[in-house]
C-alpha cells in the first residue's frame, strides 16, 4: 500500500507542495516498516514498486543487510528533504512525521548498522561507528535548534502532552482513540483488567541509589550493603525515577476515587485478591496471582486523576521517540568513536533531570569516563531512563548482551507486616491499620519469591545465540522457496554485515 500511494501521488494532479507533504510522510513509514523486520531478520525483500499478483514475479528473494540498510538510509533521506522541520504541539498537523524525527530516527538505524548485532566480528571496531555517529550528532543538534529539550521533571514526561520532550507521539484522544495503558498496568482492584508485566525485584536493584551509585557500591553516600539488606528498605535514598516508575507495598497512590491518604498494598492477607502477592501460611488464604504478580506495578504513565470506571478512557499520547533518546543515541556513538566527553556530557544532563546527586566530583554517580566504563553506563542508564518504554529487548539484542541472561532467574518481593521488635504483626489487627492506611513501607519485612511459582513452570530464561537474528517463519518460506532462512536456524543467508 505504501508503494501503491508513492506511484499515485507522483502521478497525481497535486501541488508539488502538497505532494511533498504527502510523499515525506510515505517514504518515511516505508522505511520505519521495513527497519523493524531488517532490526528483527537481517535482509529482507525490499520492494519498491506496487507488485501485480496477475504481471510481476511474487516469488521475490532477500536482498542482503548490506542493501536494506542503503535502501533505508535513502527512503529517510527522500523523506527529510520533504518534510516539515518540526511540527509544533499546537499545529493541526501534530503527529505526522516532521524532519526532527526522521534525522533521529536515521540515527537510530545507523546506530543498529554499527551494532554488534550486525557486526560480530568486529563489534566496535567497524567503520559504520563513524557515519552513526555524523547522525546522531546532526539530529541532536538539529531537534536542539527546533527547541527540543528534556522535561524538567521525569514524571511529567507522558502526563503533559507536547512537550518539548517529544520528539514524536502517536496522538490519542477520546473517544475516538484511547489507549490501555492504565488499563493494563495499574493493580487489579482499581482497573477493570488484572495488571499486566508487573516489574520484578532484578529491576528494582538496577535503579541507582539517590548519589547514582549502586545500592552496594561502597564509595558511594548512601552504601546500603547486601541484596539482603536492600530487601528491607528498598524504597529509601533511590533514584527518584524509581519513585516515578514503580508501584510498591505501602507506597501512597491517590487515584481519583479512593480515600484521601490511600496506600496501595500487596501484602497477602491485608491486599485485595486481585493485588495480593506471596505465600504466608499466617494469612489463611492462597494468593490468586503468584505466576504473574510480583509484589510491584507499574508506576509510570498512570494517569491518577481517572478512577476506576474510566480507566479505560485512557486518552494520553503514547511517545514513540523522545529527546532523552535522542541525547543517548548520540552519546552511545560518541563513545565509540573517541568522544568520550560528548558521551559523559548526554549522561550527566539526563541524571541530573532525573533528580540524582552532583557529587563533589559532579560525575552524578558515574564510575569513569574510559570507553568500556561509558559504555556500560550508557546501556544502564537506557535500562532505568527508559523502563516500561520498550527499549530493554532490543537494546540487549543489538549489544549482543542477551546471553547474559541465560539462567537468570525472576523474583517478586513478598511484604509481611510487623511489629516495632521485628516480630510477625497479628493479621487482624494489620488489616484495622491497612484500612486506615496506617502501614507505611517500613512496617514490613521481605522476603523474595520466585515468579512463577508453578511447578512446572520454567524458572530460568533460556537463551540463545540464534536469538541475535529471528528465524522467517517456516510458513513463508513454504509459499516462497526464494526465501533463504538465516544460517543459524538451519539455513544459508548471513543476516550480519560481515
Amino acid at each position: 500500500m505504501i508503494n501503491e500511494a508513492i506511484v499515485k501521488i507522483e502521478a497525481g494532479g497535486l501541488d508539488q507542495s502538497v505532494k511533498d507533504e504527502l510523499l515525506g510522510q510515505v517514504y518515511f513509514m516505508r522505511a520505519y516498516v521495513y527497519s523493524d523486520m531488517v532490526f528483527y531478520h537481517g535482509g529482507i525483500p525490499y520492494i519498491t514498486v506496487p507488485q501485480d499478483k496477475d504481471k510481476d514475479d511474487l516469488y521475490v528473494s532477500r536482498n542482503s543487510t548490506a542493501e536494506c540498510f542503503n535502501f533505508l538510509i535513502a527512503d529517510l533521506d527522500k523523506a527529510i528533504s520533504m518534510l516539515p522541520e518540526k511540527v509544533s504541539g499546537a499545529s493541526s498537523e501534530y503527529g505526522r512525521i516532521d524532519q526532527c524525527f526522521a534525522k533521529a530516527y536515521k540515527a537510530k538505524v545507523l546506530l543498529y548498522k554499527a551494532s554488534p548485532q550486525f557486526n560480530p566480528k568486529s563489534m566496535y571496531t567497524n567503520s559504520h561507528w563513524q557515519e552513526a555517529y555524523e547522525a546522531a550528532k546532526t539530529a541532536y543538534e538539529f531537534c536542539v535548534n527546533k527547541g527540543a529539550a528534556l522535561t524538567p521533571s521525569y514524571s511529567d514526561i507522558w502526563l503533559q502532552e507536547k512537550g518539548d520532550e517529544v520528539v514524536f507521539a502517536v496522538v490519542n484522544s477520546y473517544p475516538n482513540k484511547v489507549a490501555y495503558w492504565d488499563y493494563y498496568v495499574r493493580p487489579g482492584s482499581l482497573s477493570r483488567s488484572t495488571a499486566q508485566n508487573p516489574p520484578t525485584w532484578n529491576l528494582v536493584k538496577a535503579f541507582p541509589m539517590l548519589d547514582g551509585k549502586s545500592y552496594n557500591d561502597p564509595t558511594g553516600k548512601y552504601y546500603v550493603g547486601t541484596e539482603a539488606d536492600l530487601l528491607q528498605s528498598f524504597w529509601k535514598n533511590r533514584d527518584p525515577r524509581f519513585a516515578s516508575s514503580i508501584l510498591y507495598n505501602g507506597d501512597l497512590y491517590p487515584v481519583q476515587g479512593t480515600k484521601s491518604g490511600y496506600r496501595q498494598y500487596t501484602a497477602l492477607g491485608i491486599a485485595d485478591q486481585d493485588d495480593s502477592y506471596g505465600t504466608n501460611p499466617k494469612a489463611g488464604v492462597n494468593a490468586t496471582n503468584n505466576d504473574f504478580n510480583t509484589g510491584f506495578f507499574v508506576r509510570k504513565g498512570s494517569d491518577l486523576s481517572l478512577s476506576q470506571d474510566l480507566v479505560a478512557t485512557y486518552s494520553i499520547d503514547y511517545i514513540l521517540m523522545r529527546f532523552a533518546e535522542v541525547m543517548l543515541t548520540y552519546a552511545e556513538t560518541a563513545n565509540e568513536t573517541g568522544h568520550q566527553d560528548v558521551a559523559l556530557e548526554m549522561l550527566k544532563q539526563i541524571r541530573k533531570r532525573a533528580g540524582i546527586e552532583a557529587g563533589s566530583d559532579n560525575m552524578y554517580g558515574i564510575a569513569g569516563t574510559d570507553r568500556e566504563t561509558l559504555r556500560k553506563a550508557i546501556l544502564d542508564e537506557r535500562n532505568v531512563e527508559f523502563c516500561f518504554e520498550g527499549h530493554r529487548f532490543m537494546d540487549l539484542r543489538r549489544t549482543r548482551n542477551m546471553m547474559k541472561l541465560n539462567g537468570l532467574e525472576k523474583f517478586g518481593v513478598e511484604a509481611i507486616a510487623i511489629n516495632a521488635d521485628g516480630t510477625d504483626m497479628n493479621l487482624n489487627e494489620a488489616k484495622e491499620k491497612a484500612v486506615k492506611f496506617e502501614l507505611k513501607p517500613e512496617n514490613f519485612r521481605y522476603k523474595l519469591q520466585q515468579v512463577p511459582l508453578s511447578k512446572n513452570s520454567e524458572k530460568q530464561f533460556l537463551v540463545k545465540e540464534s536469538y541475535y537474528f529471528f528465524p522467517i517463519q517456516h510458513s513463508k518460506i513454504d509459499e516462497n522457496q526464494n526465501l533463504q532462512q538465516n544460517i543459524d536456524w538451519g539455513g544459508t543467508f548471513n543476516p550480519a554485515l560481515e
